[in-house]
């Protein structure tokens, strides 16, 4: 099986694009679940992989290789839903983050977020703010570094550090005020 550096240079270099194929067949999936997990649309998250994919077809010459492929199309992938996102419901960032401030800091040495359960945990990550959401997916569900996770929004390593922690937080605070219960 090629790998996906062999993919891209048949593409790139020998203009062989039939290889894309490969590329789609192994990522498509992943991809859609992304699309799907932010969007809570099928047929939205089947247009926008195939949007994604032929975005990426086009922007395939000028990959720089900094990062491996799939991070680089995971950074495509949750750019082009989280654009789509805030444009929708006009959510810039920083201003929904000022008008949601939490009311206190919480203690994440508190809880885990891995403890909390996964139906309880999928309520409260609707109530975020998208870039928020993708932010802890990808860190918590990607394994994504700090660093790829910074690429992948166009934000600095320090930036995304601060926001996860932010939105782990706010996660660990709407868990607590909606399932206090549960604690």
């Amino acid at each position: 099986m090629l790998s996906d550096d062999d993919l891209i240079s048949l593409i790139v270099t020998k203009n062989q694009r039939d290889y894309f194929g490969f590329l789609y067949n192994r990522y498509r999936e992943k991809v859609f679940d992304k699309c799907y997990s932010l969007l809570k649309n099928r047929d939205q998250a089947e247009e926008f992989t195939e949007d994604i994919f032929s975005k990426v077809y086009e922007k395939l010459p000028s990959f720089g290789r900094r990062s491996s492929f799939s991070s680089w199309l995971y950074s495509v992938t949750y750019n082009h839903c989280i654009d789509y996102l805030r444009n929708k419901k006009k959510l810039h960032y920083p201003e929904w983050n000022a008008q949601n401030e939490l009311p206190e800091i919480i203690d994440e040495s508190e809880e885990n977020l891995s403890e909390i359960r996964y139906g309880n945990l999928m309520q409260i990550l609707e109530k975020i703010h998208p870039e928020e959401k993708a932010l802890l997916l990808m860190k918590y569900h990607d394994n994504l570094s700090l660093k790829e996770i910074g690429l992948a929004l166009r934000i600095s390593e320090s930036v995304a550090k601060m926001r996860i922690k932010r939105a782990k937080a706010r996660v660990l605070y709407l868990y607590k005020q909606q399932f206090k219960n549960d604690i």
